[in-house]
């Protein structure tokens, strides 16, 4: 009887060790945007332009805007209304009270520009690319290939060949 019980101890063990390796852990990264100089008026025009370009983005990451000083805006544009510095009606304020997070939902180029007086002419505006997070693993003849997205699928066949297998040694062993 004890070693039933040890046996089955064993698999909830095994199971619960397999299930925890089975989840997807997603890394997000949160972005202050310029650092520490926050959301405000930049010192030269390519400011907020080198600070994107220094930083990988990807799906889920967040871009957070603290304005430092003064109100400013957070919107997001598109390509021409960047180039232009186009002012538009949809916008968020952003206070030194209150930040505001930037969570985009689709890969490719986002554009944003503050909309409040010159700010956008004086360089307050950034476009960056958001990326989906694909790993590359190298094949063993050596040319980079790209691996699932997720794991977990091939994780989850062991996980039931694992469970499968103690459960067939429990059956021979007491029967």
């Amino acid at each position: 009887m004890a070693s039933r019980v040890g046996l089955i101890g064993c698999l909830i063990v095994v199971v619960a060790l397999l299930n925890g390796a089975t989840t997807q852990v997603t890394a997000t990264v949160e972005y202050q945007v310029g650092d520490s100089l926050g959301w405000t008026v930049p010192p030269n025009t390519s400011y907020y332009t080198n600070w994107a370009s220094s930083k990988t983005f990807f799906l889920g990451d967040a871009l957070i805007f603290n304005a430092t000083s003064g109100t400013h805006t957070v919107a997001i544009v598109s390509e021409a209304e960047y180039n232009a510095c186009t002012k538009v009606s949809s916008v968020f304020q952003v206070q030194p009270c209150c930040p505001f997070r930037y969570t985009p939902e689709s890969t490719g180029t986002k554009y944003i520009i503050c909309t409040v007086s010159n700010h956008c002419e004086q360089g307050q505006k950034f476009s960056f690319t958001v990326e989906s997070q694909n790993f590359t693993v190298e094949s063993p003849a050596g040319s980079p290939t790209e691996s699932p997205s997720s794991s977990a699928s091939s994780l989850t066949v062991g996980a039931l060949y694992a469970v499968l297998t103690t459960t067939v040694i429990s059956f021979l062993t007491f029967f």
